[in-house]
């Protein structure tokens, strides 16, 4: 192992990986600091322009872009009470009050560096876990992978808001994935012409549902609601003794961070807000968060970029996207000819472990880019919306026509665009679409492997142990959501 990790920091002598680090980072940062973006739209961008990249500097780059891209959203949330990303959203509590009294200087430090250890904790508990895993996963049986794919399905579902509409959006992604020929028996499924043979393309769909859908909300918003960035002082006048405050709040985190963002569909979000609720109930001064606690910035900032490194672990490990950002690399691992999963480690182990030193040499790079450039990413905010909009718009529509070199990616990504517009409409989420369409392929593939070894008996995948135990998993993941909600209902007419 030893051995595979100088391998990872070895990749770092070539200087195109370094310029991938470092032009990731700066493009996150822009990215998260823009109210209504994020992690998932910027690497859906940018996965496209990766193409004819060596597949390490390719995946270096994205992943670069994810980390700061999920740290980003702080900027605006802080300053502006705007947070860039969902998962900021805990920031914005205790970040913005402070801004209010004068410590927004104070208050971005604090976030910046706990977003460095949340992802410096984190990567070291990635090291030792998503090998281990990935061993494991390679003595499973088709069974088990199929029932593995329908948990992460499930889990990302019922996480949504709504159950109903959780799983409608999965319904709707396997259907989707079932458009081509079939990979058995090569019939054409639902392909009534040539172009849709081998399937939808897949980054076509990213940029139409997650891109062009935020778009059309841009433009149906214009202008309006728009606010100016404020200036910051006390930035780089931070006494140690601050951190050494918050220690426990960084340890915490950065584990329940990591292990929360393992579960697929979980992510940034909710680890950024569980996080936020342990450090105030644990803290010896819970009336100050809300009103400007630096433990709360800390719990939320180091949580949420500590999930990044957990949603890394079942995308290796198990070849399942941990959040809907990681099931986006996934589509670029694929376009690069790597399959993601356990044989990883043994036929690309370049990839994984330069990820893994990409993350720890990223962790200075990164707090090194946001303070100096701190006062930059505020004025980022400042772009009005409808140049947002053309832009976006524009790199949507030249990104898909470069997948193919042809018209027929572009009508694609115009038609998702519109369907992920009037999905959100109806507060349909788009995650379970996007796993869906990814494990799509997996879930047939081992369904069908299974029934045909077990000659047509489907109890197999109930007598075997392993996929009895994840299958219940998932009908528990179901059942608990409404459980939980009838429930604190009884409670509350008690």
């Amino acid at each position: 192992m030893i051995d595979q990790i100088l391998v990872g920091f070895g990749s770092f002598a070539n200087p195109l990986v370094v310029v991938g680090l470092l032009g990731g980072a700066l493009l996150g940062y822009l990215i998260g600091a823009i109210p209504g973006l994020g992690p998932s739209l910027g690497v859906a961008l940018m996965i496209p322009f990766t193409y004819g990249m060596d597949p390490t500097v390719s995946i270096v780059t994205l992943v670069a872009l994810y980390v700061a891209a999920e740290y980003g959203g702080a900027i605006s949330a802080i300053l502006l009470n705007s947070p860039g990303t969902a998962a900021a959203v805990a920031t914005s509590w205790d970040g913005y009050p402070l801004s209010q009294q004068g410590k927004a200087g104070l208050a971005l430090n604090v976030s910046i560096i706990s977003s460095g250890v949340g992802i410096f904790v984190s990567a070291v508990l990635l090291f030792f876990t998503a090998v281990p895993l990935s061993e494991y996963a390679l003595a499973l049986g088709p069974e088990a992978y199929f029932a593995l794919a329908l948990l992460g399905l499930s889990l990302v579902s019922s996480l949504s808001p709504s159950l109903l509409k959780g799983l409608i959006a999965m319904g709707l992604g396997l259907g989707l994935a079932t458009i081509g020929l079939d990979t058995q028996t090569g019939v054409p499924r639902f392909s009534y012409h040539p172009d849709f043979f081998e399937g939808l393309p897949l980054v076509p769909v990213l940029l139409g549902l997650f891109a062009l859908s935020e778009v059309l909300f841009m433009i149906e918003k214009g202008a309006a609601g728009s606010v100016k960035s404020q200036p910051m002082s006390g930035l780089f006048a931070v006494p140690l003794s601050t951190f050494t405050q918050l220690k426990r709040v960084f340890l915490t985190s950065s584990i329940l961070g990591y292990v929360i963002g393992i579960i697929p569909g979980a992510g940034a979000s909710i680890a950024s807000f569980a996080s936020y609720g342990v450090a105030k109930k644990s803290s010896r001064h819970p009336e100050r968060f809300g009103k400007g606690s630096l433990e709360g910035v800390a719990a939320s900032e180091t949580a949420n970029n500590a999930a990044v490194s957990g949603a890394l672990a079942p995308l290796l490990a198990l070849g399942i996207p941990g959040s809907p950002t990681t099931a986006i690399l996934i589509g670029a691992l694929m376009i690069q000819g790597i399959q993601p999963g356990p044989l990883l480690f043994a036929t690309n182990p370049e990839i994984p472990y330069t990820i893994f030193a990409s993350l720890w040499i990223g962790v200075p790079v990164m707090i090194i880019i946001g303070l100096a450039g701190a006062r930059f990413w505020a004025k980022v905010s400042d772009i009005p919306g409808p140049i947002i909009a053309a832009i976006v718009a524009g790199i949507s529509l030249m990104g898909a026509y470069a997948t193919e070199n042809a018209i027929f990616p572009v009508f694609i990504t115009l038609a998702f665009g519109l369907i992920g517009y009037l999905l959100r409409k109806v507060d349909i989420p788009l995650a379970p679409i996007i796993l869906a369409l990814v494990l799509g392929d997996m879930l047939e593939t081992n369904f069908r492997r299974a029934v045909s070894i077990a000659n047509g008996d489907m109890t197999t995948f109930l007598t075997d142990p392993i996929s009895a135990t994840l299958l219940a998993i998932m009908v528990i993941s179901l059942i608990l959501p409404r459980l939980r909600k009838s429930f604190f209902k009884k409670a509350a007419q008690v």
